[in-house]
């Protein structure tokens, strides 16, 4: 189903706006490219219910999720 609910910002898309890069056939789920997913920035938002979770990928390269 894609996800109706509108960017939180000018240039910003929705998560149904954004086509998975691949399957992972073992479980079944969806594969995202952080690439895809970041665009370029080093934080995104992400909405889980009701609640605004952060993901940034640092120095490092590493990805960090705060709520």
């Amino acid at each position: 189903m894609k996800d109706t609910s509108t960017a939180s910002g000018p240039g910003q898309r929705t998560a149904g706006d954004i086509p998975p890069a691949g399957t992972d056939r073992r479980t079944d789920s969806y594969v995202y490219s952080t690439d895809i997913l970041f665009r370029g920035r080093g934080e995104i938002t992400i909405r889980h219910e009701d609640t605004f979770y952060r993901l940034k990928i640092t120095r490092q390269g590493k990805l960090i999720l705060n709520k």
